[in-house]
C-alpha cells in the first residue's frame, strides 16, 4: 500500500492566482512611483525607469512565491526596502509579507525561521532609516511605529504560513496512520483466513495419517478409509485456499455467482471456479471432519433469524478453530458438542464444548489461551462487539463460547481496551 507523503500544493489555480496578485501589486507600485507627493506623504524624483524597475521587483517575486521561496523572499524584500530608500511609498511591506507566507509554508523549518529574522531585522533597518533620515516624514518614535507594523504584518503572515504547514503535516500524519492501520488490519485479517483453512485442514490430515500408519498391516481397510479421508480433506482445503487467493487478488474472472452451488476444485482443470465463502449451511461437513478424527461430535442449531453473509463466515471460522483444537488437543473418542443459536434480536451464541475424554486429553491445553488460534477467534468476535471465553471446564475438558452482535458492522470494532476473554 502506497504511504501518503505530504507535498506542497502548487497546484495550476494557485499560481494563477499568484500571478493575478503580482500583476496588481506592480501596477499599484507604477502608479505610486509616478504620483507627486505633498507634505508628509512619499515623493519619488528619480527617472520614470526606476521606479518601474523597483515596482517589478516587489510585484514579480509574488508570481513565483510558491515555486521558489526565498529567491522570491530575497527579492521583494530588496525592492520593497529600494521603493522605502526612494521614497517611493511607505506601505507595511505587504509583498514581502505574501513571499514570507510562502516560506513558513514550504521551506524547511529551520531555514524559514532564519529568514524571518533576517527579514525582521532588514525591514526594521531600512523603515527607521528611510522615514526618520534620509527623507524625514516625522520624528523618530512615527519611524519606529511603522517599523513595529512592518513587524506585525510580515510575522502575522509568517505565522499564518506555519500554522497551515502544522495542518497539513497533521493531515498528512493521520492518513499515513489510517493507511498503516488499514494495511495491518488487512494482514490480519489474512492471516486468520490462512490459518483457519491450514490448520483445521492438516489437524484432520495429520490425525488420519497417524491412524493409516498404526493400522496399516493388521487392518488394511482402516488405511484405505484414512488415506480417502486425507484426500477429501486436502480438496476442500485447496478450493478453500483457491477461493482466498481469488478474493485476495480481487479475480472477478473466476468469482463463483453469487447464490449459485459450490464447484468443488477440480485437480487439472484448467480455471476451477470458486466457491462461494462458507457459511451455517457448512457446518455439518465441519462436523463430518471432526468425526472422521474420531472426535464424537454433534451439532445443534436454533436460528430465528438469517444471518448476514459476513457473521455466517465468523460463526463458521469460530467453529471451525474451536473443533481444530479439539482433534488437537483432545484426541480420539471425545464427545464434543457444538450450539450455534440467534434470536430475533441479531444476537447470536456459539458454544463448542468437549469432555476431553479422548486418548489425547493429557495435552497441555491450558496453554491455549496464548495460541494464534484463539487470538484470531478474539479478532473476529471483536468485529461484532460480543465477548468469548474458552478455557478448561471444571469437570474436565474445553469450552469455547462466544457471542455476538449483529448491529455491529465489521471493521467497525469498539475500543480494542474492552476485555473480550
Amino acid at each position: 500500500m502506497r504511504i501518503v507523503r505530504w507535498r506542497p500544493r502548487t497546484g495550476p489555480h494557485l499560481l494563477a492566482v499568484d500571478a493575478c496578485v503580482a500583476g496588481v501589486v506592480t501596477a499599484a507600485y507604477v502608479a505610486l512611483a509616478g504620483q507627486g507627493g505633498s507634505d508628509g506623504l512619499p515623493r519619488f524624483s528619480g527617472p520614470a525607469w526606476a521606479g518601474w524597475l523597483v515596482a517589478a521587483g516587489v510585484g514579480a517575486p509574488l508570481a513565483v512565491r510558491r515555486l521558489w521561496p526565498l529567491p522570491a523572499l530575497a527579492v521583494a524584500l530588496g525592492a520593497t526596502a529600494a521603493a522605502t530608500l526612494l521614497d517611493i511609498t511607505r506601505d507595511p511591506y505587504v509583498s514581502t509579507a505574501l513571499t514570507l507566507y510562502a516560506v513558513a509554508l514550504l521551506v524547511p523549518p529551520r531555514r524559514a525561521v532564519a529568514a524571518l529574522a533576517l527579514t525582521l531585522a532588514v525591514s526594521a533597518a531600512v523603515v527607521i532609516t528611510g522615514e526618520a533620515a534620509l527623507t524625514p516624514s516625522g520624528p523618530w518614535p512615527e519611524a519606529a511605529g511603522t517599523a513595529a507594523l512592518v513587524w506585525l504584518v510580515a510575522g502575522g503572515a509568517w505565522g499564518a504560513g506555519r500554522a497551515v504547514r502544522e495542518r497539513r503535516a497533521r493531515a498528512a500524519r493521520r492518513e499515513r496512520r489510517l493507511a498503516e492501520e488499514a494495511l495491518t488490519e488487512e494482514r490480519l485479517r489474512i492471516a486468520r483466513e490462512l490459518h483457519d483453512i491450514v490448520s483445521h485442514s492438516l489437524s484432520v490430515i495429520v490425525v488420519k495419517a497417524s491412524v493409516a500408519n498404526h493400522v496399516a498391516k493388521e487392518r488394511p481397510e482402516e488405511t484405505q478409509d484414512a488415506i480417502g479421508a486425507i484426500e477429501r480433506t486436502g480438496r476442500e482445503a485447496l478450493t478453500e485456499m483457491r477461493r482466498a487467493l481469488g478474493v485476495l487478488r480481487g479475480d472477478t474472472a473466476t468469482a463463483h455467482p453469487p447464490g449459485a452451488d459450490a464447484v468443488p476444485y477440480a485437480p487439472g482443470a484448467g480455471s476451477a471456479q470458486l466457491a462461494p465463502p462458507p457459511g451455517l449451511d457448512d457446518l455439518p461437513s465441519l462436523v463430518r471432519r471432526a468425526e472422521q478424527a474420531g472426535i464424537r461430535t454433534r451439532l445443534r442449531t436454533r436460528l430465528a433469524a438469517d444471518l448476514p453473509a459476513g457473521m455466517a463466515l465468523t460463526v463458521y471460522r469460530i467453529v471451525q478453530e474451536a473443533l481444530t483444537n479439539v482433534v488437537k488437543h483432545a484426541g480420539d473418542g471425545t464427545h464434543c458438542e457444538v450450539t450455534v443459536t440467534a434470536d430475533s434480536r441479531g444476537q447470536v451464541h456459539i458454544q463448542v464444548v468437549d469432555d476431553g475424554a479422548g486418548r489425547a486429553a493429557v495435552s497441555g491445553r491450558g496453554d491455549l489461551r496464548g495460541g494464534h488460534g484463539l487470538v484470531g477467534m478474539r479478532e473476529r468476535v471483536m468485529m461484532y462487539g460480543g465477548t468469548l471465553d474458552a478455557g478448561p471446564r471444571p469437570g474436565g475438558g474445553f469450552a469455547v463460547s462466544a457471542r455476538l452482535q449483529a448491529e455491529h458492522a465489521p471493521g467497525v470494532a469498539p475500543d480494542r481496551r474492552e476485555p473480550t476473554a
